[in-house]
């Protein structure tokens, strides 16, 4: 079963797999966590993570997905965080940062991917991202 832990996609990920007929016997559930709050309150990332980190974070993006693992009845989860634009980057964080983790196999993995791009191209090569490295790492 897959969970899945959204922040800068909004849910598209979880729509991308319940798009598929048949999902129902593999998706668990998707949280969208798009505030800080929300990351904290539903998946269990602590404050602390995020404000030391930022949001845009490897190491709030590895607790979104082993949070989304720890508050579900999914083994496998997939999570992002990113900053989709058009505005809302920095010099170290520029627009098309986001950072992607999966929690696979008792083990979390990460990637920083940069994406060129508007705000929809961004949320669209992450949605992307995020299922591809999931197939491949069930593959392997």
């Amino acid at each position: 079963m897959l969970a899945t832990a959204e922040s800068c996609t909004g849910g598209m990920i979880a729509a991308a797999c319940t798009d598929l007929a048949g999902s129902s016997q593999w998706f668990e559930r998707g949280f969208v966590t798009y505030s800080n709050a929300a990351k904290t309150e539903l998946l269990g990332v602590h404050a602390a993570l995020i404000a030391q980190h930022g949001a845009v974070s490897e190491p709030v993006a590895r607790a979104m997905a082993e949070g989304a693992i720890d508050r579900s009845h999914a083994q496998v989860s997939v999570a992002v965080t990113g900053v989709a634009g058009p505005s809302g980057g920095s010099a170290d964080k520029p627009v098309g940062t986001v950072w992607l983790a999966w929690h696979v196999d008792g083990h979390t993995h990460s990637e920083r991917c940069q994406f060129a791009g508007d705000r929809a191209a961004v949320r669209g090569a992450t949605v992307w991202n995020a299922l591809a490295q999931l197939a491949h790492l069930l593959r392997s």
